[in-house]
């Protein structure tokens, strides 16, 4: 876990691009919130190996908003009941439960229903969120933490010589911490 901050911190230090860690926390957010063996899920999670995210953050926003769906499993729970339970919508979930593919999709699940349908519904918002702090952390914190002497007697020392060459990446002599 502590690697995959690291490498968290590394991104946003680095010269990776912002809308590649915002769409890889925006979809670990998504999958974070329902249970991790749904059809939805692993087509994102298929979709995440497919395109070009990082992958650090987008394990990293799994296992946070994981953690948060404990949190707000009772207004997942109410969504997905609230969709069930609608008078219109009754017959087209049956319908979409006849079907072996929405079998597999248990969207039959207050949970799971509740999960997606929030998930999706604040994707968008959690990406531009997440864009916007991120460009505000490269503006403001990476550059407030550059002009400590510390840090530059950091990066001026073997130690962070030798990191910098086993991480391989010329973005960390470039400025990134």
């Amino acid at each position: 876990m502590l690697t995959l901050l690291a490498k968290l911190l590394h991104a946003l230090n680095s010269d990776s691009s912002i809308r590649q860690i915002a769409l890889a926390i925006a979809l670990g957010f998504i999958v974070g919130l329902s249970p991790i063996l749904t059809l939805h899920n692993i087509a994102i999670i298929f979709f995440v190996l497919i395109i070009r995210v990082h992958l650090g953050s987008f394990i990293l926003a799994v296992g946070f908003f994981s953690g948060l769906s404990y949190l707000l499993s009772p207004v997942i729970v109410q969504v997905g009941e609230s969709l069930l339970t609608q008078p219109g919508l009754t017959g087209f979930f049956t319908s979409l439960y006849q079907l072996s593919l929405f079998k597999l999709a248990h969207w039959h699940h207050t949970y799971v229903l509740g999960a997606f349908v929030l998930g999706a519904t604040l994707c968008a918002p959690i990406y531009f969120i997440s864009k916007f702090i991120i460009e505000k952390y490269r503006v403001h914190i990476m550059t407030f933490f550059e002009k400590f002497r510390i840090v530059k007697a950091l990066k001026a020392s073997k130690f962070y010589g030798l990191y910098s060459s086993f991480a391989g990446e010329s973005s960390l002599s470039k400025g990134g911490l």
